[in-house]
């Protein structure tokens, strides 16, 4: 089940972690405090008296960004290098983003979509070049340590913003909006500063033939739609996203359904984050040492298995039960499939990056609207369709990351098998 490499602790990996990544960590934790735009669009511009209709549309618009960002951003890091990616796509989220409030008028419909259509790609588009970056300089050992980092990072930014963003709001809307390009004007200073021009290629990736490192087309897209294992790869993390958005769209529904109040879920989403942030590192400094596969298709499946928890009852003590379950297989598996990319070849590398990210971004936008059609439509039954997709997420996962030290896809099978039933 697990390498012969010796397991590194957390204070010994944070201790290990190199100044590079220590400032692009702090970026983006900053940039993420920041992040209110999608958060709170809907409420800022109904406060503005624009009609839910178009501000739903606006948000429409952002996550349509959102996905083509990852694409950009991977074709940027892989022609301008990791971080002038990032301060490139940071500075124009800036712009973008702290221009909103100058259009806030309901007449300005049009340009408005466009901006924040804009707005989502350009901050998408940071994303591979920080990933990217971050796995050129931290050692081979901590580099799925690494992505818990920047998970952590993440997690810790998005339980503060709202806070921040709550007492904004009480001195003036706008500020939420000037805030947040101002973070992310401070990730791209950051970046120009402190992160290194060219970090160098990573020796320890997987190997590439001659038509991957020459710098044609097969080293684009195309190659990666050609490598099967990748594209199940893919499908496991749409599918994977999918499913998690029920947390966040459909769990809410059910909630008040079941005549619970708003605090249940409101617990539910204080003990996830909770426990994302307190024990992620921790988990990731043992499941690090697990085969990829194995790392990938049992976390991916326990998720599954904590939302069709929540078929059983919607008593607040299965609600929560659940909510552990859910989020401790989003530990196990989170940072292997968020590292995986990384290790591609360095030819194609800040494509598979952002071709990995637009991936969980068509499943975030599309699993909400369907998650919630599903609600409608079968009710408690919306979590047996989560656990059925849990688990061809799982199997996808398996085969798709077989590839990344060798493993035997079908052994692979057996072992997370045998790790579910344990």
């Amino acid at each position: 089940m697990t390498d012969d490499t010796k397991r590194i602790g957390v204070l010994a990996a944070l201790k290990a972690t190199p100044n590079a990544a220590r400032f692009l960590l702090g970026g983006v934790f900053v940039n993420q405090m920041g992040a209110f735009v999608q958060t709170f669009l809907v409420l800022y511009l109904v406060h503005n008296d624009w009609s839910m209709k178009r501000a739903g549309i606006c948000l429409g618009a952002y996550s349509l960004g959102a996905l083509t960002g990852g694409l950009i951003g991977g074709e940027l890091t892989q022609r301008l290098g990791p971080r002038n990616t990032i301060v490139t796509a940071m500075s124009c989220s800036a712009l973008l983003v702290a221009s909103l409030p100058l259009l806030k008028d309901p007449a300005n419909f049009g340009f408005v979509v466009v901006l924040i259509g804009a707005a989502g790609a350009a901050t998408a588009a940071y994303r591979p070049g920080a990933s990217a970056l971050l796995n050129a300089v931290m050692p081979d050992e901590l580099r799925v340590m690494a992505f818990s980092m920047m998970r952590t990072a993440l997690n810790l930014g998005a339980v503060i913003g709202p806070f921040a963003a709550a007492a904004l709001t009480l001195a003036n809307w706008d500020l939420l909006y000037w805030v947040d390009g101002a973070t992310a004007l401070a990730y791209a200073l950051l970046s120009l500063l402190f992160l290194p021009a060219k970090a160098g290629a990573r020796t320890d990736s997987a190997p590439a033939d001659a038509a991957e490192t020459q710098p044609t087309k097969k080293a684009g897209y195309s190659a990666l739609l050609r490598d099967t294992r990748f594209v199940l790869y893919l499908a496991s993390m749409t599918l994977s996203a999918m499913f998690y958005m029920q947390f966040m769209a459909v769990l809410p529904l059910k909630v008040q359904a079941d005549g619970n109040p708003t605090a249940l879920y409101s617990s539910a989403l204080a003990l996830s984050s909770g426990l994302l942030i307190t024990l992620e590192l921790k988990i990731t400094s043992y499941v690090s040492q697990w085969k990829a596969p194995l790392a990938a298709g049992t976390g991916t499946f326990v998720m599954a298995l904590g939302l069709t928890a929540y078929a059983i009852s919607g008593s607040p003590v299965v609600i929560l039960l659940g909510t552990a379950v859910f989020v401790s297989g989003m530990m196990v598996s989170g940072p292997t499939l968020w590292a995986h990319p990384a290790s591609k070849p360095e030819a194609v590398k800040g494509r598979a990056i952002g071709s990995s990210q637009a991936a969980f971004s068509l499943g975030s936008a599309t699993g909400t609207t369907l998650g919630v059609l599903a609600w409608g439509a079968f009710g408690n039954g919306v979590w047996l369709l989560c656990g059925a997709a849990g688990a061809l997420a799982a199997l996808l996962a398996v085969y798709g990351l077989s590839e990344a030290r060798g493993e035997n896809p079908e052994q692979d099978v057996n072992e997370v098998a045998e790790a579910t039933a344990a």
